[in-house]
């Protein structure tokens, strides 16, 4: 498996797989043919169907500036090496001079036909969440032990950078009202959530509550197209984020700690990513929230100082729970009922992680079964 860092990308939402890939996919076109006098990008699949509702044109023009964007809704899904397959052609003196397919294949990932990505070097020699099971409890060391051995401690730097931006969006989406773009005329709800308390609310309602306030405000910024994290995509970029910054800010976890949860979580997320997908174009929802539900559960766990098994009980109870999870958004938005769910999966991952702490011995179902049966669903 490759480094965690892939899993997460800073940058504008509101898709990671239809704004930040693209983005990149366009930047990384251009710099290889600078002399080009005109650029041409055809986009098809998911891309081509949702695209101008998760403002892909307008991500590949700010990373190609004045490139010509054509959505190609006629070649079937069937016929494309990935559901988010993009042409780019650069043409000179009205000659074309270059024709490439790049895939923009999850969590602001591409991939560039018959060509090896960065992201593709190994860092992990386990392929599965098994192995690394498996080894923590050969060498007597536990995950995040393991995490810093095989990355390297400059690893937490990068962390903090990623955890850094979470909590800026969420303290963004806190601050700001209004309608978010797009024409659903959808109100932000995120302030009104963390200020609007009950008068006789209990100790649980107030903190559901706050977290589906924090989730709520990062996946708002995302819908209004502003900097988020992927974590592991655009559209489940409220949930990690949202479990994290409830228990630095109103539980008085240190932010080294949640570097550690951080960690964690995006090995969760790096196994998926590896054995399934992460893109909701190729396996839906589940493969976005259930993904991002899972990483929470594992680093909430992780918080809590639980065992490696009560980490992977966990991670699979949280994706267990959101097999089968389509990708159906309105108007081809990320916001009904993509925010949402940002809010319910962070709260989702919480009960996750307080079923692990007493029934991990009696599980029957390996985290790895359950990734493995969300890729075939």
């Amino acid at each position: 498996m490759n480094s965690i860092t892939s899993v997460y990308k800073i940058g504008n939402g509101p898709s990671s797989s239809h704004t930040v890939g693209p983005y990149h996919a366009a930047r990384t076109f251009g710099a290889r043919y600078p002399d080009a006098d005109a650029y041409e990008v055809t986009l098809f699949g998911s891309l081509a169907f949702t695209g101008e509702g998760h403002g892909t044109s307008k991500a590949i023009r700010e990373g190609l500036p004045g490139a010509k964007v054509v959505f190609d809704r006629e070649t079937k899904e069937e016929d494309l090496p990935h559901p988010n397959t993009m042409l780019f052609k650069a043409f000179k003196n009205g000659k074309e001079i270059a024709a490439v397919r790049i895939f923009s294949i999850g969590g602001g990932s591409i991939r560039i036909e018959n060509e090896a990505s960065d992201e593709d070097k190994e860092v992990y020699p386990q392929k599965n969440f098994s192995e690394i099971v498996a080894l923590c409890n050969q060498e007597n060391i536990k995950i995040i032990q393991l995490i810093y051995i095989l990355e390297g401690y400059t690893l937490r730097e990068k962390l903090r950078t990623v955890w850094h931006a979470m909590q800026e969006s969420i303290r963004r989406g806190l601050k700001t009202e209004g309608v978010l773009p797009g024409g659903l005329g959808l109100t932000r709800k995120a302030k009104f959530l963390y200020e609007k308390r009950c008068y006789n609310e209990s100790a649980d309602v107030a903190m559901n509550r706050v977290i589906a306030a924090y989730a709520y405000a990062a996946a708002e910024e995302n819908a209004a197209e502003k900097v988020v994290v992927t974590a592991p995509t655009c559209g489940s970029c409220g949930v990690l984020p949202s479990i994290l910054y409830y228990m630095y800010k109103d539980r008085g976890f240190p932010e080294e700690e949640i570097l550690d949860a951080l960690a964690v979580a995006g090995l969760i997320g790096n196994v998926i990513r590896t054995n399934a997908s992460i893109s909701g174009a190729e396996c839906g929802c589940q493969a976005e929230i259930g993904s991002a539900c899972s990483m929470a559960a594992a680093a909430v766990a992780q918080l809590y100082g639980l065992s490696i098994d009560q980490i992977e009980y966990a991670a699979e109870i949280a994706m267990e729970h959101n097999l089968g999870l389509t990708c159906d958004p309105v108007g081809g938005l990320v916001q009904i009922p993509c925010i949402e769910r940002n809010a319910v999966a962070a709260m989702r991952a919480l009960s996750a992680v307080n079923l692990s702490r007493f029934l991990y011995e009696t599980r029957k179902i390996s985290f790895d079964e359950v990734v493995a049966t969300m890729y075939r669903t």
